[in-house]
């Protein structure tokens, strides 16, 4: 009979039993919260500033790549610049501005528009969509210079 009624009866947990961490509500288990952050069980200091210097050095890869990319495509963007300047003729900030809207109206990035005009001048077709943008804009650029 003690058996039965002790499987009936409700007990109160053990020692064991209440020595596992509950976490609190609305967070999960094996994260707490300190000064306001979320991060791992047992993350040290030094794990967080690795993980930190780690993103950093990844943005300045990135951003690296964008500026030797830049670099690299620069002398082609002021041969065609100097192109538009012939061609419509404006000054050095209106072929900029050629550039720019042929580029946003042929859905083609500036440095390819650029290396497509160079590549044109010495016997190389330029794509269509690049062509009539070009008309476009330097049309533009003749009717507001009058």
């Amino acid at each position: 009979m003690d058996c039965a009624r002790r499987r009936a009866t409700p007990s109160s947990p053990s020692p064991a039993e209440t020595a596992v961490w509950n976490p609190p509500p609305g967070s999960r288990r094996g994260e707490h919260r300190e000064h306001g952050e979320h991060r791992e069980h047992g993350e040290s200091p030094e794990a967080r500033e690795r993980e930190r210097l780690r993103e950093q050095v990844e943005e300045l890869r990135t951003e690296v790549g964008q500026l030797r990319q830049a670099s690299e495509s620069r002398p082609v963007i002021d041969q065609a610049r100097g192109m538009v300047m012939a061609l419509a003729p404006c000054d050095a900030q209106s072929a900029w501005w050629v550039l720019v809207r042929v580029s946003q109206h042929s859905n083609v990035k500036l440095r390819r528009v650029a290396g497509a005009l160079v590549a044109g001048a010495e016997g190389t077709p330029v794509p269509e969509s690049v062509r009539k943008a070009l008309a476009a804009a330097l049309h533009r650029v003749r009717t507001a210079s009058r």
